[in-house]
């Protein structure tokens, strides 16, 4: 008889595994601090046998073997236990059959055994099960025992999502210019005050991507703003001249057909001088943002509030309205696609903005999931893609393989209603110990489509009759 002897190996692989006591040979043998961990690139078995108490013929051996197994049928033995009568004993000694990295005692001279073994990792392993084969022998008896030693937590299975090819690979960055033009004028003076740092900017960030062979500038569009002081009607003809000015600049700087350009202007910036206000800590700042909310003519709103709050419209002058002065640009572009990992792993070290979900994925899946480069790329994907669904579903898993299990809640409120994100606020309430309220999340996963629901299930219908 063989029957299964779970030490689940989620066997938290990095950390001690699942300790416990219990019987095997009919009560015969108690096994006893049983603990499974990964390091280095191999599994580490040990364990304590308490062996005093079985029986043994002096011409019988009892053979006990560990064993790593899985659903899908994969197996992996540790080194036997060998424990044998004194006939048997000096049997094998004479017949030197006694092979290197067996633990080889005879029964009359131990009473306990410490055992500690190691094999290699395999993934398959991080979802396996310890097990005990007995292998009972005498004369021309063969029998095959085993008894349950232990179920151990809850072993997650993770569900990751492949996004879908993204067939454009549209791109924007976006930037602020402060260019200081003299008083009243238009024109760009490229020495002028603080504008070389202001045009190193745009240099920075435009002129990136125009030289970049993989990246293609489809639209610029840039917005134009002026400060609240002086009449109205100037200050349309300042921010549509300036942002007139800052589009041919960068125009001719970098030789791009002015079909790609949109401008608009907006005379007066109240918005950003709401907020300034609004953070600021003038003693009037009450005052100053009702007269700023005011649906009223905004030269007179200006006047109004340079005439009633003359101190604050000073420093406001000085320290506000020069911010105000500016132009925003969006920079739209698109990148080529890359079909080969090699490529896509070296782009990724350098610029992984320019992959897509897709190809980060591809890349992920190139190396061994858990890995630290594996989690890496999840977490990368969901920082460059924040609001996107399977960028969440995917860092809820990295980091319910963490144990983080409140960024992982804060992932899953972000990862929408699919099937494989309701299995894994399923799997997150499992790996919590609430079987019950886990069910139903994973059941209509399963019922979705999710193919890792249905082992899912069965490792809770596992511990849960346990259990019982």
């Amino acid at each position: 008889m063989n029957k299964t002897l779970y030490i689940g190996l989620a066997l938290v692989f990095g950390v001690a595994g699942a300790k416990a006591q219990t019987t095997v040979m009919d009560g015969q043998v108690e096994v006893s601090n049983i603990d499974v961990t990964r390091s280095s690139g191999n599994v580490y078995v040990s364990m304590d046998l308490d062996v005093a108490r079985l029986e043994m013929k002096k011409n019988r051996e009892v053979i006990l073997t560990p064993e790593l197994r899985d659903t899908e049928g994969n197996v992996r033995s540790l080194p036997d236990i060998w424990l044998v009568g004194r006939n048997r004993y000096y049997y094998h000694l004479r017949n030197d059959s006694i092979a290197e990295g067996r633990f080889f005692y005879r029964k009359s001279k131990v009473s306990s055994i410490r055992y500690e073994a190691s094999v290699p990792y395999e993934a398959w392993m991080r979802y396996a099960d310890l097990m005990m084969s007995e292998d009972v022998c005498g004369c021309s008896d063969l029998l095959l025992t085993g008894d349950e030693l232990l179920r151990g937590s809850f072993v997650p299975l993770y569900a990751y999502v492949q996004p879908p090819v993204e067939k454009v690979k549209v791109r924007e960055i976006k930037g602020s210019a402060f260019i200081d033009f003299p008083v009243n004028e238009t024109v760009i003076y490229p020495d002028y005050r603080n504008n070389p740092a202001e045009l190193e900017k745009i240099r920075q960030t435009i002129g990136v991507v125009k030289n970049d062979s993989d990246a293609q500038i489809t639209s610029v569009s840039i917005k134009g703003f002026a400060s609240p002081e002086s009449p109205y009607d100037n200050n349309t003809r300042l921010a549509k001249g300036r942002t007139q000015a800052l589009k041919e600049y960068v125009q001719r700087l970098y030789h791009l057909s002015p079909s790609v350009f949109t401008t608009s202007w907006e005379p007066e910036d109240w918005e950003g001088l709401r907020k300034y206000v609004e953070a600021s800590a003038l003693d009037d700042k009450d005052e100053i943002l009702k007269w700023i909310a005011k649906d009223m003519d905004p030269d007179q709103k200006e006047w109004a509030i340079r005439s009633r709050h003359p101190q604050s419209y000073t420093y406001l002058l000085k320290n506000c309205y020069p911010a105000l002065r500016h132009s925003d640009y969006v920079v739209e572009y698109v990148v080529r696609s890359y079909a080969d990992i090699d490529e896509a792993k070296r782009v990724y070290k350098t610029s992984p903005g320019k992959l897509s979900l897709h190809e980060l994925y591809l890349v992920a899946s190139d190396y061994e999931q858990g890995s630290e480069e594996y989690n890496e790329l999840f977490e990368t994907m969901v920082r460059l893609y924040p609001d996107d669904e399977v960028a969440n579903l995917n860092a809820a898993n990295v980091a319910m393989s963490k144990e983080d299990m409140k960024a992982a809640r804060k992932y899953l409120d972000k990862a929408g209603s699919r099937p494989e994100a309701e299995y894994a606020r399923g799997l997150l309430l499992a790996m919590e110990g609430d079987y019950e309220a886990a069910r139903p999340y994973i059941e209509k996963a399963k019922a979705g489509g999710v193919k890792e629901a249905d082992e899912c299930l069965k490792r809770i219908d596992r511990l849960t009759v346990k259990e019982k």
